[in-house]
């Protein structure tokens, strides 16, 4: 089948013109053409263009299916980057999340109180886990008070005339307890963190239940 050429937005009305009068025309013969759909795209300048076929640098791009009366019966998208594909996926995966967070909502929780139980109970355990933390630090920091007034008496610290170098262990203990401590305090602010996410997470969990079991009513 011989490709009619493509024809610009100038020339469009004349052409869908033509194939309506050449597809009536066959129809008052009792046949069916085989051209009785036409194409629309648009070129990398923005022009549109009809034909009865796709030139081959646009047939990943989008385009539209006309019906001999020149109606849009179909679109074609064009083909997606794999940047594009790949957001796609992101998002079906998000949606599919929420679903699932949804049912286990659902299938979990009978009323607010339910889910306000098991928040405290979490929120609970980190207060408890946090002042352990928190008794932790403050014997480190006696600690390292102590190992700090000892080092005074040595060398570089100390000015004395005849003052020793700190002993080995000394120095080993210094640097143990500071480090011991710097981890310590950044367990306290993780579970300061994870404190407040947790509260953020229940609320929102609250405000969804709301929302689903709102749905759920029949009106």
């Amino acid at each position: 089948m011989l490709r009619r050429p493509a024809l610009p937005v100038a020339f469009a009305i004349a052409a869908l013109a033509v194939g309506v009068a050449d597809a009536q025309n066959n129809a008052s013969r009792g046949g069916q053409g085989k051209d009785d759909v036409t194409y629309k795209w648009v070129d990398e300048k923005g022009v549109t263009h009809y034909g009865d076929s796709v030139p081959p640098e646009y047939s990943k791009s989008e385009r539209a299916v006309l019906n001999q009366e020149g109606v849009v019966i179909r679109r074609l998208e064009a083909e997606k980057t794999p940047e594009q594909r790949a957001a796609d996926e992101l998002r079906q995966r998000d949606i599919q999340s929420r679903k699932q967070h949804d049912q286990f909502l659902l299938n979990t929780y009978t009323s607010i109180a339910d889910i306000e139980t098991v928040r405290d109970q979490r929120l609970d355990q980190i207060v408890g886990q946090t002042a352990a933390a928190r008794q932790y630090v403050d014997s480190l920091n006696t600690r390292l008070t102590g190992l700090q007034a000892k080092a005074q008496l040595f060398k570089p610290y100390s000015s004395a005339v005849g003052a020793r170098r700190m002993p080995d262990d000394l120095a080993a203990d210094l640097v143990r307890t500071v480090s011991e401590l710097r981890s310590q305090n950044n367990v306290l602010r993780s579970k300061e963190q994870e404190h407040d996410g947790i509260s953020r997470q229940f609320q929102a969990d609250i405000e969804r239940f709301v929302e689903l079991q709102a749905g759920r009513k029949p009106r």
